[in-house]
C-alpha cells in the first residue's frame, strides 16, 4: 500500500456553526468546509419535496447533484429519472447519481449527512 504526499491538518467543526447555511422552502442545507472538502447536513421538514422546494433554485428538471449520504432521521423517498424508487430511513446509506427527485415521507423531519454533492446543492448561480 502506498502513501500520498498530501498533508492532512487537524480540524474540528460542527454543524451548529456551519460555514454556510442555504435556506429553501421546508428545509436547509448546512455546509462545513473541512479536510479540503465540503460536508453537508440537509434538514428536510415534512412536506419538503425537491421538485417543489429546490427545483426553482437549481433551475434543472431533476436534481443534478450526485449524493453519497447517511440518513440520520426521518424518511426520504427517492425516484430516479429512470423510474427506480427507494425509501431511505435512519441508518441507511444512499449513493445517488445525478437525475432524481426526493421527498419527505411522514411527519418527522428528515436529516441527511452528504459527503458528495453538498457543495452545489441548493446553490444559486
Amino acid at each position: 500500500m502506498g502513501f500520498t504526499n498530501t498533508r492532512q491538518e487537524t480540524e474540528h467543526k460542527g454543524f451548529d456553526n456551519a460555514d454556510e447555511v442555504r435556506q429553501f422552502p421546508n428545509g436547509r442545507a448546512e455546509i462545513l468546509e473541512i479536510g479540503g472538502g465540503e460536508v453537508g447536513r440537509f434538514v428536510f421538514e415534512p412536506g419538503w419535496r425537491w421538485s417543489n422546494d429546490v427545483k426553482p433554485i437549481a433551475g434543472t428538471h431533476s436534481c443534478e447533484a450526485p449524493h453519497f449520504q447517511y440518513h440520520v432521521s426521518g424518511q426520504v423517498a427517492i425516484r430516479m429519472d429512470d423510474g427506480t424508487e427507494l425509501l431511505a430511513g435512519p441508518g441507511d446509506i444512499t449513493s445517488l447519481p445525478s437525475g432524481h427527485d426526493a421527498w419527505v415521507v411522514g411527519d418527522e423531519p428528515a436529516v441527511v449527512i452528504d459527503w458528495f454533492g453538498a457543495s452545489s446543492y441548493a446553490k444559486t448561480g
